[in-house]
C-alpha cells in the first residue's frame, strides 16, 4: 500500500510516534519551570550518571535501593562534599516528581548529607583596595560594583540599562536569588564609569541593529506579551559581551552578557600581582561589602536588605566573622 501526501490525517502503516527521550524531557520540564541554564546542566549531568552508573536503566524502573547506593557512592568513592551530593539528590527529586511524575515515598526518606557551616572569606578594605589597584578595564568595573553594591556574580553581570538609576543613585536588583527583587546603592565613585560602560554598549547595539540583531533575550513570557521591547536599549545587559554567540534555549544568534570566567581569571591574576595569599572569588567581594558594613556600624537589618538574605539567620555570620558577636568582645590579653 503505497502513502500519498494528499491522504491529510493518514499515517503511513509502519510510522512510529516517538516520544522526547527522557533527558530532552528534563530539560523542557526545567525550562517551563524558570530554571537557570546552570542548574539545568547540573540536574542534567547528574541525572545521566545516576542512569549510567546502574547499567543504563530506565529511572522509571529503579528506585530507593538504587538512589541510596548512588549517593553513597558519591560521597564514599567520590569524596564529594556534601552540597555537592545535595545537589545530586536535587536533581533525582526533580526527575522523579516533575518528569516521571511519580510520588515515590521513600524519596522523603533520603538522608542529605549535613553541609558544614564554614565562615566566609573576608578581606580587609586596605586588600581590596590593593586588588581593585591591580586590575583595569570592565573586570576592574565589574569587581568595583560587586564591592560597592554587595551584588552575587550573575545579579551583576545579568543588569540590564533599565535598572540602573543614576539620579536616585541606585541599582535594582531583578530577580534575585529566590526571585526576588531588591535595591542596593550605586556607588558615587563609579557614576561616571558605568555611564560610559553604557555607552559602550549602546554603541554595540546600535551595530547589531544595523545588522539585523540586536534582540537581548527577555525573562519569561516578557518577549510575547511585550514583542519589541527586546530591541529597546533599555533592556540591553550593562555588560554586552563582545561578541554575539547562539542561545542555547531556542538557537538564536544574540549578544549574551559578560563572562564570569574572564571576570575570575582577573581576579586571580589581581590577587596574585598585590601578594595577597586569601583565595579570591567574586562573592569574597560580597562577603567584604557586608562585613565592611558592620564594622561601619549599619544594622543587620539594613545589610540583610541590601544583600537579599531571606532572613536575617543567614545575615548574622558576619558577626561571627567580625570575631565581636555583635558585643564588641575584647581579648582579655589585650585587656592585660
Amino acid at each position: 500500500m503505497s502513502y500519498h501526501s494528499g491522504s491529510a490525517g493518514v499515517k503511513p502503516p509502519n510510522s512510529v510516534t516517538h516520544r522526547p527521550r527522557l533527558l530532552d524531557q528534563v530539560r523542557a520540564r526545567l525550562r517551563l519551570r524558570h530554571y537557570s541554564l546552570r542548574t539545568e546542566q547540573a540536574y542534567v549531568g547528574w541525572i545521566r550518571r545516576f542512569i549510567l552508573a546502574n547499567g543504563k536503566r530506565h529511572p522509571r524502573d529503579m528506585g530507593a535501593k538504587e538512589v541510596e547506593r548512588f549517593l553513597s557512592d558519591l560521597a564514599v568513592r567520590g569524596c564529594v562534599s556534601a552540597g555537592t551530593q545535595n545537589q545530586a539528590l536535587s536533581a533525582l527529586l526533580f526527575l522523579y516528581r516533575e518528569v516521571l511524575v511519580i510520588d515515590l515515598p521513600w524519596m522523603e526518606n533520603v538522608v542529605r548529607a549535613k553541609r558544614p557551616r564554614h565562615l566566609p572569606v573576608v578581606w580587609a578594605q586596605p586588600e581590596i583596595q590593593r586588588l581593585l589597584a591591580a586590575m583595569e578595564g570592565r573586570p576592574w568595573l565589574l569587581a568595583s560594583l560587586l564591592y560597592g553594591t554587595g551584588m552575587r556574580l550573575m545579579e551583576c553581570l545579568r543588569l540590564r540599562v533599565k535598572d540602573v538609576d543614576f539620579a536616585r543613585n541606585e541599582i535594582t536588583v531583578r530577580d534575585g536569588k529566590g526571585g526576588k527583587d531588591r535595591r542596593t546603592m550605586l556607588p558615587r565613585s563609579l557614576v561616571e564609569p558605568l555611564q560610559r560602560e553604557i555607552e559602550r554598549a549602546r554603541s554595540l547595539h546600535q551595530s547589531d541593529l544595523s545588522a539585523g540583531f540586536g534582540a537581548t533575550r527577555l525573562p519569561y513570557a516578557l518577549a510575547r506579551k511585550y514583542p519589541k521591547a527586546a530591541r529597546e536599549f533599555g533592556w540591553q545587559f550593562v555588560f554586552p559581551s563582545m561578541r554575539r554567540s547562539t542561545d542555547p534555549f531556542d538557537g538564536i544568534e544574540r549578544r549574551h552578557h559578560f563572562d564570569d570566567a574572564i571576570l575570575a581569571r582577573a581576579l586571580k591574576r589581581a590577587r596574585k600581582h598585590a601578594g595577597i595569599e586569601k583565595p579570591v572569588s567574586a562573592h569574597t567581594l560580597r562577603h567584604s561589602f557586608a562585613t565592611h558594613l558592620l564594622e561601619a556600624g549599619y544594622d543587620i537589618r539594613t545589610i540583610q536588605e541590601l544583600l537579599g538574605h531571606k532572613d536575617v539567620s543567614t545575615t548574622q555570620i558576619y558577626t561571627h566573622v567580625l570575631n565581636r558577636g555583635g558585643r564588641g568582645v575584647v581579648s582579655p590579653l589585650d585587656r592585660a
